[in-house]
């Protein structure tokens, strides 16, 4: 049986991705922080040398939403750098057979065409309020087909869009607009808040996956899926911002209003992705937006 190394397997991907390998009987082969800090290049050569891996999922990464992305640039644009030049180079180098790499949906341009198919990829400006971390992800890509061209290294870029689910980061200061939402409703139910506020206009659109959805896609595709080219990973449908304070607010059971802050960014007005490629090949995803909310409060209740 294939050693397959999920790196930053405590994350929300990473964790998604040991999950759904175990469905198949597969055991991961994992790395906490303190055994390899993938961060440092000769404790990665050495880890990648001493432990003969054939299939690398690559979701280790510095994430966060939009305020952590203008709060800390330099981290997110060097951390993640560092770290895919890590683990990609150190993988072809020790003989890894196919190495998949979690890129984001804010690759593409702020004003790309919608939905975003994947050769728009550089034929605009990005979203300023999270630049540094898309560039760090299109250096990943282009590192990915770089190897592939000039040393025949199998390494795909997978782009998945907007993602939640267990696990995920509930921290206001950095996480993503979802598993946000759903911490402002639950503590002002439990406050008996009249409003909750909700960051920017409303008016953005998004498009969000289930972890675990997109966790069946990569180990779908690390199966049926082999080219230089990017390919997203989506529902191919996407929501209002407003709309889907309204979709959590009611899941939560919170009985108050919502309110608006002009102040705060709106971030990209849309961001929907083209998922063609993907269902062409025979992939759907099958987590619908109510129920994976309701299935992610859940665990937010359960592990606050």
């Amino acid at each position: 049986m294939s050693k397959i190394f999920v790196a930053g397997h405590k994350g929300l991907v990473g964790s998604a991705i040991v999950c759904r390998l175990q469905v198949d009987g597969i055991g991961a082969i994992v790395a906490g922080r303190d055994e390899l800090d993938l961060r440092n290049q000769a404790e990665v050569e050495a880890w990648f040398a001493a432990n003969e891996i054939d299939e690398v999922y690559l979701a280790a990464a510095k994430v966060g939403g939009i305020h952590a992305n203008d709060t800390y640039p330099a981290e997110f644009l060097r951390d993640n750098l560092v770290i895919q030049t890590n683990v990609i180079h150190a993988a072809w180098k020790h003989g890894v057979k196919k190495l998949l790499f979690l890129g984001s949906s804010c690759i593409y341009p702020r004003l790309a065409s919608q939905p975003m198919a994947e050769d728009s990829l550089l034929t605009g400006a990005l979203e300023p309020t999270n630049e540094w971390y898309a560039v760090a992800k299109i250096a990943g890509i282009k590192m990915c087909q770089a190897y592939r061209k000039q040393y025949g290294f199998d390494a795909i870029s997978v782009m998945p869009t907007n993602l939640y689910g267990p696990g995920d980061n509930f921290d206001l200061e950095n996480s993503h607009v979802l598993p946000a939402l759903i911490r402002k409703f639950h503590e002002a139910k439990a406050s008996g808040a009249k409003f909750v506020e909700i960051w920017g206009s409303g008016n953005p659109r998004r498009e969000f996956l289930h972890v675990d959805d997109l966790a069946d896609a990569c180990v779908f595709l690390m199966s049926n899926y082999s080219d230089s080219e990017i390919i997203n990973v989506g529902w191919g449908r996407d929501i209002g911002i407003g709309e889907l304070a309204g979709l959590v607010s009611e899941v939560v059971g919170f009985q108050g209003g919502l309110e608006n802050d002009p102040s705060k960014p709106d971030g990209a007005p849309r961001k929907l992705l083209d998922t063609s490629k993907l269902t062409a090949l025979g992939w759907e995803p099958s987590i619908k937006l109510d129920a994976g909310i309701a299935n992610t409060y859940d665990w937010y209740c359960s592990n606050a």
